[in-house]
């Protein structure tokens, strides 16, 4: 078994709703819980579109809902770098799945309205009719394999209140696993900036979410959050790229990359390779459907040889030229199995137009599950090399969100950050373990 799929499922989270100032889909003073958790995916279970890194992610956020009428329970994936939401409905399936046929409030989109016509022109592959001439949509894998299906609309049960009209795809064709944890999921929930994106749909200004370092309890608040404790956010602006390109997601949220740092040196990077090029490689995304964060080959060069300089004399290399995890994890270390702590670690500054995203601590190195070199266990550094995986973007995953309140306003299309302990913040609004 590869490394990569080797994650355990450790974290478990619980999910505080505010609907503050949303649209009138969702009644403003209503309180919300969802309960939130992470589960192993296998590798290839959620579609990722070319123009987005191939990499193997199997440790994601899920939340429980209920779509339907009568309602049916679905378990979705929580991914802000994803637009179209989607449920598995192929009835043939062992596999949880939403039965489009038990739903009285079901309704296929057609080819011919303005969903389908108009909304699906950023899918990477366009939506077409099929025989029936319904709204056709075809999504790609990162193993190259595909999933299939038809847009349609339903009630989204969040929390208590009905959402109706909902649109997303109901996928009856594509990939399969054997892996027990694939089977506990039923589809994936997009949150990017798509017009399709769950989010847009629901009309909410802004969301926010936090995830605890220590005990793995967070939150995720759907709505203004204009608390004064929280103050003050620093914000950086998302970049707009209006005209398509080849290799550049315009839904995404994408942030402009100033620089990095590690302790208090800045690492002499060319701007040139910070920003997107002519074609849009190079894009800097912030993705909660990823687990860790991809540079691109020379800015992680850079970091890999200035942390490995600044970790000489406090933690020993494993050299195994063999080993690199995640494909592209190629860093690593060798601690003790009896040492119950890590040395003091230089911090990771990623540096960003406005705002600064601080990495320390137990944030840098991930202890690989079930690889050990004698009595010593396998610690990796948390970033990766993209281009290791044949793609050339920038990716800041949810490790590296651990203790930040990230909050995504789309009213004014930027991106909020503030250190805080995400465990009393949960407390604040009442959440407790």
């Amino acid at each position: 078994m590869k490394p990569q799929f080797l994650f355990l499922c450790l974290l478990s989270f619980q999910t505080q709703l505010y609907f503050t100032s949303a649209a009138t889909l969702v009644p403003s003073t209503q309180m919300l819980v969802l309960p939130l958790k992470t589960e192993k995916i296998a590798t290839g279970s959620f579609p990722r579109s070319p123009n987005k890194l191939p990499f193997h992610h199997n440790v994601t956020l899920t939340v429980s809902l209920l779509v339907g009428t009568p309602p049916q329970n679905v378990t979705m994936v929580l991914d802000t770098g994803s637009e179209l939401s989607w449920l598995h409905c192929n009835s043939t399936s062992t596999r949880p799945m939403f039965n489009p046929n038990n739903s009285s409030s079901y309704s296929p989109v057609t080819c011919s309205s303005p969903t389908c016509m108009t909304q699906t022109q950023d899918f990477p592959i366009p939506a077409s009719c099929d025989s029936n001439q319904h709204c056709h949509a075809t999504l790609s894998y990162a193993d190259a394999s595909s999933s299939e299906g038809n847009l349609a609309s339903d009630v989204f049960d969040i929390g208590g209140s009905n959402v109706p009209g909902t649109i997303f795809g109901c996928m009856d064709s594509g990939y399969s696993s054997n892996s027990e944890e694939d089977f506990k999921t039923t589809g994936l929930m997009g949150m990017n900036r798509g017009s399709l994106s769950f989010i847009s749909q629901m009309k909410f200004p802004k969301f926010s979410y936090c995830i605890s370092g220590s005990d793995f309890s967070g939150m995720l608040l759907l709505g203004n959050n204009n608390f004064t404790w929280l103050m003050p956010l620093n914000y950086t602006p998302l970049v707009q790229i209006s005209i398509p390109l080849p290799y550049y997601d315009r839904a995404a949220y994408t942030v402009k990359l100033q620089g990095i740092k590690v302790s208090n040196k800045i690492l002499p990077l060319p701007k040139s390779i910070l920003e997107p090029d002519h074609t849009g490689a190079g894009q800097t995304m912030v993705d909660s459907g990823t687990q860790f964060s991809f540079l691109l080959g020379p800015a992680y060069n850079a970091l890999r040889n200035e942390f490995l300089n600044q970790t000489s004399r406090i933690l020993r290399v494993l050299d195994d030229p063999n080993f690199v995890f995640q494909g592209a994890m190629d860093l690593c270390y060798l601690v003790p199995v009896n040492q119950t702590s890590l040395p003091d670690l230089p911090s990771v500054g990623i540096m960003f137009g406005g705002a600064e995203m601080s990495i320390s601590g137990d944030k840098l190195l991930y202890q690989v599950p079930g690889e050990t070199r004698g009595k010593d266990s396998v610690w990796c550094l948390t970033f990766g090399n993209s281009e290791l995986l044949g793609m050339e973007a920038y990716v800041i995953g949810h490790h590296h969100q651990q203790n930040v309140w990230m909050e995504f306003d789309l009213e004014k299309s930027r991106i909020g950050f503030a250190q805080v302990r995400c465990d009393l913040a949960s407390q604040r609004f009442g959440l407790y373990n």
